[in-house]
């Protein structure tokens, strides 16, 4: 279950001035991501927020994984998308390259990956990633 967060956070995501404006309303499932970039941000602000409920209800259920294994030294800073190839409001599948950067304790580093998503029963899912 996600952690309760003050209204006035910042969007671990930065497309959005305030989370709860932003992706805490996907993870409170008051909206739907449109596009698969705006769940790959939404995402991102999971893992930020350790929200595994919506971690694994995003994620296309042919790959999903039983749980979420958060590391309790990485704290995921800042989410910068890279390119983006289909993924938009008419489409059924698009691919995100990101990268998303963290602290592990106070060593900065660096995630990248390509990641693939899919419309599955109307909605924008993870599919799978590969990291580079």
């Amino acid at each position: 279950m996600a952690k309760s967060v003050p209204k006035s956070k910042k969007c671990p995501c930065a497309a959005g001035p305030r989370y709860k404006d932003c992706c805490g309303r996907l993870h409170r499932g008051e909206a739907r991501a449109e596009t698969a970039a705006e769940l790959m941000r939404s995402r991102f602000s999971a893992f930020a927020e350790r929200d595994e409920a919506y971690l694994l209800r995003s994620w296309h259920p042919a790959t999903r994984p039983e749980g979420i294994d958060f590391d309790s030294g990485t704290r995921w800073v800042r989410l910068e998308i890279v390119r983006e190839e289909n993924g938009g409001p008419g489409d059924d599948k698009g691919t995100v390259e990101f990268r998303a950067h963290y602290l592990d304790g106070s060593t900065p580093g660096e995630l990248h990956e390509v990641s693939r998503f899919v419309r599955h029963d109307g909605e924008w899912v993870y599919v799978r990633g590969r990291v580079s």
